[in-house]
């Protein structure tokens, strides 16, 4: 298409056929009834590549003491877990945690406070680094001395 033909396409005066090339004769709107969206099978979901590799942790923000139990079983699976008692009263929230120190004692994990009233239970072949500032090498990327 020439410039001239562009420019009065732009301004509407003649219409502009140009992009009817890039539309496939074959396409269809919208899928059959009945069919599935098929994924790629080399595409992996994140959640899929996470489990087979051990990589989840688990968030629970519990509401009252019933909420344990989603704690219980994701630890028990071997899963990291911050708990966020931030929304609980501190009778029920000091019930959890008591519930998750028998917890991460049977199943020989750990406990850390990672802020006010928020833990983290970690099974005992998880390893927890320090993100300590001595820790970190001198000539890393934030060194600007």
């Amino acid at each position: 298409m020439g410039s001239v033909r562009k420019a009065s396409a732009w301004l509407g005066l003649v219409d502009d056929n140009d992009d009817e090339r890039y539309y496939d004769d074959d396409y269809s709107e919208g899928t059959e009834p009945g069919s599935a969206w098929v994924t790629d099978p080399r595409v992996k979901v994140a959640t899929d590549v996470a489990e087979e590799r051990g990589r989840r942790i688990g968030t629970v923000t519990p509401d009252s003491f019933r909420d344990a139990r989603a704690i219980g079983e994701l630890f028990r699976e071997g899963v990291p877990v911050i708990m966020n008692l931030t929304a609980m009263e501190p009778a029920d929230a000091k019930r959890v945690v008591d519930f998750a120190a028998g917890l991460i004692f049977g199943l020989r994990g750990s406990i850390d406070r990672v802020s006010n009233r928020v833990f983290l239970l970690t099974p005992a072949d998880t390893e927890i680094i320090s993100g300590e500032a001595g820790t970190h090498r001198s000539d890393g990327f934030f060194n600007q001395s």
